[in-house]
């Protein structure tokens, strides 16, 4: 496995922005997003993502901005000037500079492209699109909108636009054979600028496909071969020098994106938009906040009460220590253990982590780091278990 890189001691700060809405729902999403069959109000939403913003500017004070994230939903349906004046609100709140990342997910329609140099004139600086498969019949089989032609120019036009691009692929598909997914992989390696995302497609409850699934209608690889398919992945990328550096994110060596970092180093970020969650350091206690998930009702919220949020809870020392685990367990780059015990204030057990590295699900990283195996990542909720009990 790849050795880990520098990890920030607070985890850093970010801020991600949540915009909700999509052309069409894809059978295997289960996100907080929504279609509408009409013109949305930009400006009014712009208008109540500021004072949203302007909110979570006084529970913070003034913090410098490692990375910014316009996630969804489908951000790329956003005007450019949209995101200007949101990034120009969050500039005016917090400090952000040249080295800030600002990402946005995109997908990779004619349409959305041609507004790729609007958002770069914006600010954006690192796009991450959602191709999801290089091949028509899983496309059209996934839900999407676009086709492989499309995708193909859309990350032409990316790369041509962005500093840094990354894309997303989903495997493990229905039918998909080992062999054709090692070489759609090569192919997207070969497109890519320095960051994958490849992801294992999972059933979801409450989507269409699981509906299909349950009916026996739906068939995906099993457990096993699913574990193949990882393990193929984890082969073809570190051989071409972008292995993981988390679950299913891998990179060129410092190129991994920084906003997840951000989550996976267990940082503080500010979530603003429906549906959006965050974790933030007011005083010496670290809060989970969550906004009301409907659009109309966050929209209307907000404008009454200056913010959305349905939750702002102080988080105990218990559940900062396995947050922390939960989330770093995830990186190539592990978890210091002395953190761990700053947060938790107690230490792993002993005997635990003795049993973890004895079979090979954990291992050290010198004296006070640990992280999971390659067999630790298949039963991950289970080693997390463990060293947190």
């Amino acid at each position: 496995m790849p050795q880990p890189s520098n990890n920030a001691p607070d985890g850093g700060f970010g801020i991600y922005v949540h915009w909700p809405f999509c052309a069409a729902k894809c059978p295997y999403c289960d996100f907080n997003s929504h279609v509408r069959h009409h013109a949305i109000d930009q400006d009014r939403y712009v208008r109540a993502f500021e004072r949203e913003l302007a909110h979570f500017a006084e529970m913070t004070g003034n913090r410098a901005v490692d990375s910014i994230f316009f996630g969804g939903g489908t951000p790329s349906l956003m005007e450019p000037t949209t995101v200007g004046r949101i990034l120009d609100s969050i500039a005016g709140h917090w400090s952000v500079d040249a080295k800030t990342e600002i990402s946005m997910e995109a997908n990779p329609s004619s349409v959305e492209a041609e507004r790729f140099r609007g958002y770069r004139s914006a600010g954006v600086n690192r796009m991450s699109l959602g191709v999801q498969s290089l091949h028509d019949r899983d496309l059209k089989l996934l839900g999407r909108l676009h086709d492989a032609r499309t995708a193909l120019k859309a990350i032409d036009t990316a790369r041509s636009t962005f500093p840094r691009l990354s894309f997303d692929l989903i495997y493990a598909r229905p039918d998909q054979t080992l062999d054709g997914w090692q070489q759609e992989l090569e192919q997207a390696i070969a497109l890519a600028a320095d960051h994958l995302s490849l992801y294992q497609l999972t059933i979801e409850e409450g989507t269409p496909f699981f509906g299909l699934y349950e009916a026996g209608k739906l068939k995906v690889p099993d457990a096993d071969l699913g574990a193949e398919f990882y393990a193929l992945t984890q082969h073809v990328t570190e051989a071409h020098g972008l292995p993981a550096y988390e679950v299913s994110n891998h990179a060129k060596p410092g190129a991994e994106c920084r906003h997840n970092l951000v989550y996976w180093r267990y940082g503080d970020y500010v979530g603003v938009g429906p549906g959006a969650h965050g974790r933030i350091s007011v005083g010496a206690t670290k809060r989970a906040t969550a906004i009301e998930r409907y659009p109309e009702t966050w929209l209307e919220t907000v404008e009454t009460h200056g913010h959305g949020m349905v939750e702002n809870t102080g988080l105990s020392e218990e559940e900062l220590g396995d947050e922390y685990l939960l989330m770093g367990l995830r990186l190539v780059e592990g978890v210091d253990l002395n953190r761990y015990e700053a947060l938790a204030h107690r230490s792993v057990d002993p005997k635990r982590l003795s049993d973890l590295l004895e079979h090979g699900m954990v291992e050290r990283l010198g004296d006070n780091r640990v992280r999971a195996t390659r067999d630790g990542f298949f039963v991950l909720d289970a080693v997390v278990a463990d060293l947190a009990a």
